[in-house]
């Protein structure tokens, strides 16, 4: 019996010791896979310097003169990060209650987790915030293999533990936060939010918003709202539901709230970030140049002599565009476009135009024009760079094909549509559409404050701001008027007959004879050079030209900023030199300026993803112009709004004859303050723009097709009155409505030495007829306009 007890009692101690030998084992085994993989033996660990700068790809943002994002450069990551106080508590409070309940507790394993998941697979807890970090950083995905995912495991924990001695907890769920992809180009929350809510900033989302987001974070895939036809929707708003449970289990919500919570909707904004959308797109694409070649500076280098990523390495980009005014330039563009092409189309049918869109031209000519636009495009590019010979590439042209083309939808808004169309009809469909270039600076600073380059980036990439040049028609008159004022010191009280006027042959580097004539064929009487300005009539200008030569009025123009090819002929005094809006209205702006003309500025700092600064503008500035010179020219240009082309801007009902309401968009304006300005119509009404400014803004809108050959058949629709005048009546309004905004409704600034008389005694501001001028009530001026 003694024996049996003794056999038992032996046994027992043999388990005893194979359990703490077991124990031990497992534990020692445990603290050598630690130790082991703290010096990089399972694998290459994170330095003290990698962790105190994880390396990601970081977004450059695009930064507004008011603080707002325009929008990011990126190539595969749309990442901007936020710190913790840019975050709303209930978020966080969200992301705690729904991911690791007891994060302010632990550092960086919870253990009670650990072993809930150890002892219970699949009931999870196991991964904490830190945790979690350390694998968006440093590993990355889970291995499918069971060891290898063990392993990779306590490389997580080693990495944890680390950051939680590194950073703060509000550091940790910041950069957790940030590092996220929430799929649909949304990396981090701060994209995240922008992209599913609307353009919201992180501080902005509510507590709805921020479970919803926080739910994402279990399986950004799954749990997204715009997948498979609602069904994700369904499995998103569940999880964001589960998250509103965990919310009220510990504290944060009521039940109450809880319960009112999970019966909302998601209230998804769904507002795409891609290159092609958002605000500012043809900004951005300028932007897209300058800051390749800043970064191909060799002076804007990195310390260790690289050069800086545009897409990865986190800089901010601080630009003088206004998001106010951006805004409204757009809004004014989408407002008038769409009515101004319904108008086009409706007078281009094939009945009542053959070759439409294209006027003037044989149907040879039109071949010839498309057949040139083949090589251009970028089909035929493609084709080429695969190989394709000529012949190969002008055939396809004429095969029919899938593709998706622009409209502009039955509400104004820019649309697609999905169609089988030949290429080469789908050519001649792009060539019939209006596109318009707009840009509004501030004079004194230089600082631009919107850019709107075409109406649709995606479908049309070319900039007509800075990059398209067309002829200018009427507005390059107020430079032959200033370079008369400046040598001969004329008023604009002065008077000049309408007479017909021909310059001889060669008097000027003119081969022949040169005698422009008056739109309306009116020579009798003489004008003030106040109203034949506001006329536009070009006999007027063609005598000034005369008396002052091309040369000057080109070295003038020169000056101002204009780069562009002007030759040395007197017929530029109509308009003739092809010039792109940012030219002309940074050269506008020099009369607002006292004379000064300040190059136009669109960044004004650069600075790292550390905010060290990169770059800082330096002014350009010139002095142009005597004060005294700018100031006659400008209200030379007030005449053209009191009672010439631009007399509508001030109207406050509607004229019995010559208005065509179509197109006339936002008409009335009903300005009362002082404006400069001058319209400009080319020839066959290719081009219609408007140059106007008040004291602190001015505007250039220009109005016309790819090719000169579409255009409205009369002027009466293909005037700068009607073509550009509108977008820039609406955008002017709609920042003189926002209080927020400073424009200005004051005076032009007046020189105390003023010695030029611009207070003509006798002068009639309501009309010219008094002049002699048979006209139309309204249409004054635009009858007369070169």
């Amino acid at each position: 019996m003694a024996k049996t007890k003794k056999a038992e009692a032996t046994n027992f101690d043999k388990y005893i010791r194979w359990f703490w030998m077991l124990f031990l084992g497992g534990l020692l085994s445990v603290v050598l896979l630690f130790l082991l993989a703290s010096w990089g033996v399972l694998g290459e660990m994170p330095d003290h310097t990698q962790l105190e700068n994880p390396k990601t790809n970081l977004a450059t943002e695009i930064i507004s003169s008011d603080g707002k994002t325009l929008g990011n450069f990126y190539f595969r990551d749309n990442r901007t990060p936020v710190s913790f106080d840019e975050l709303p508590e209930h978020l966080v409070q969200a992301l705690i209650a729904t991911e690791d309940v007891r994060y302010m507790e632990h550092s960086g394993i919870d253990g009670r987790g650990t072993l809930r998941a150890v002892l219970k697979p699949g009931s999870g807890g196991a991964s904490t915030i830190t945790q979690q970090l350390a694998k968006q950083l440093f590993t990355k995905r889970a291995s499918s293999n069971k060891v290898k995912r063990v392993l990779q495991k306590f490389k997580e924990w080693i990495i944890a533990i680390r950051l939680e001695r590194q950073y703060t907890k509000e550091e940790i769920v910041a950069q957790y936060l940030n590092i996220v992809d929430f799929d649909n180009n949304a990396d981090g929350i701060r994209s995240a939010s922008r992209i599913y809510f609307g353009g919201k900033e992180p501080k902005e989302l509510t507590l709805k918003e921020s479970a919803m987001i926080v739910g994402m974070l279990k399986n950004p895939s799954l749990f997204n709202p715009l997948k498979d036809k609602g069904q994700r929707a369904i499995r998103t708003k569940q999880r964001r539901n589960t998250v509103f449970d965990q919310m009220a289990k510990y504290g944060y919500i009521t039940d109450v709230e809880k319960d009112l919570l999970q019966k909302t909707d998601l209230g998804i904004n769904y507002t795409p970030d891609s290159h092609s959308s958002g605000s500012a797109t043809y900004f951005r694409g300028y932007l897209t140049e300058f800051m390749k070649e800043w970064i191909a500076d060799p002076k804007n280098r990195k310390a260790d002599g690289s050069k800086y990523s545009l897409y990865n390495d986190g800089l901010k980009i601080y630009t003088t565009i206004d998001s106010r005014m951006q805004k409204y330039a757009e809004l004014a563009v989408a407002r008038h476009m769409p009515r101004l092409q319904a108008e086009f189309f409706n007078q281009n049918t094939p009945e009542r135009n053959k070759t439409a869109p294209f006027l003037d031209l044989s149907s040879d000519e039109v071949d010839k024009l498309l057949n040139t636009a083949m090589k251009r495009g970028e089909r035929w590019r493609i084709l080429k760079n695969a190989g394709k010979n000529d012949k190969e590439i002008r055939a396809s042209f004429y095969k029919p094909a899938q593709m998706t083309l622009f409209k502009w939808e039955k509400d104004g808004s820019p649309g697609e549509f999905d169609t089988i169309m030949k290429p080469i009809d789908s050519m001649r469909y792009y060539k019939s559409f209006l596109h318009p270039g707009m840009m509004s600076m501030d004079p004194q600073t230089g600082h631009v404050k919107a850019w709107v380059g075409g109406m649709n980036y995606r479908h049309f990439q070319y900039d007509h701001v800075k990059q398209g040049k067309r002829q200018v028609g009427s507005t390059f008159k107020p430079f032959v008027y200033a370079t008369a004022i400046n040598q001969l010191h004329m008023s604009p009280c002065d008077k000049l007959p309408l007479a017909p006027l021909t310059i001889e042959a060669n008097k000027y580097g003119n081969p022949e004879p040169w005698a422009p004539t008056n739109d309306g064929g009116n020579y009798n009487g003489e004008l003030t050079l106040k109203e034949a300005l506001a006329n536009s009539v070009n006999t007027i200008t063609a005598r000034l030209m005369d008396k002052v030569g091309p040369q000057p009025v080109a070295e003038l123009a020169k000056n101002l900023g204009i780069t562009s090819d002007i030759p040395l002929v007197p017929s530029i005094a109509l308009g003739t030199p092809d010039i792109s809006v940012y030219e002309m209205v940074g050269a506008y702006s020099a009369f607002a300026n006292q004379g000064v003309y300040t190059k136009p500025v669109m960044v004004t700092t650069i600075v790292d993803k550390n905010d060290t600064v990169l770059y800082q503008f330096v002014p350009e500035t010139k002095d142009v112009l005597s004060e005294e010179t700018a100031y006659v020219t400008v209200k030379l240009m007030e005449g053209v709004t009191q009672s010439g082309s631009g007399s509508r801007l001030r109207r406050t009902w509607m004229p019995k004859t010559g208005v065509y309401p179509e197109i006339i968009t936002g008409y009335p304006y009903e300005f009362k303050n002082p404006i400069a300005g001058k319209t400009g119509t080319t020839q066959n009404q290719s081009d219609g723009w408007f140059m106007g400014m008040v004291p602190n803004l001015v505007t250039g809108v220009w109005v016309g097709a790819e090719d000169r050959a579409v255009h409205f058949k009369s002027i009466t629709y293909g005037q700068g009155a009607a073509m550009a005048l509108p977008i820039w009546g609406m955008y002017m309004k709609s920042c003189y409505e926002d209080e927020t905004l400073d424009v200005s409704e004051a005076n032009f600034e007046r020189p105390s030495d003023l010695s030029i008389a611009v207070d003509c005694e006798g002068y009639v501001p309501d009309g010219g007829n008094s002049q002699g001028l048979d006209l139309l009530d309204d249409e004054v001026p635009d009858e007369l306009e070169m």
